[in-house]
């Protein structure tokens, strides 16, 4: 067996789930207290606001889901177990001695550009 983690294990479909479905619940449950749920309303209006907190619950699992799956994609499951020695934002083609010092491109220093 290989020591590399999958997408499997960096992040089991079942945690995928449960992370939108509490999302969806809370949006849910701030939609229902924000429209008067749990308050004496009218006969129409409880329907209608627990008609409203489940579509923006069922838009919020959907969104979540969603985002979440795409940002795994962005994981190479090869690259989790590496271990970084360099600045991440680090461009690998440069080499940081090839770089001119400020000090000796800036003008008037007294030399003549070479050619």
């Amino acid at each position: 067996m290989t020591d590399k983690p999958t997408r499997r294990d960096l992040m089991k479909p079942v945690q995928l789930l449960g992370l939108a479905f509490g999302a969806a619940l809370f949006a849910g449950i701030v939609t229902l207290i924000s429209m008067g749920f749990f308050q004496q309303r009218q006969d129409g209006q409880s329907g209608h606001a627990l008609l409203v907190g489940l579509i923006v619950a069922g838009i919020t699992f959907i969104v979540v889901l969603v985002g979440l799956a795409l940002m795994l994609l962005v994981v190479d499951p090869a690259q989790v177990t590496k271990q970084v020695d360099r600045p991440v934002l680090y461009d690998s083609d440069r080499h940081p001695h090839d770089e001119t010092t400020p000090d000796a491109s800036a003008p008037g220093d007294g030399s003549a550009p070479r050619r």
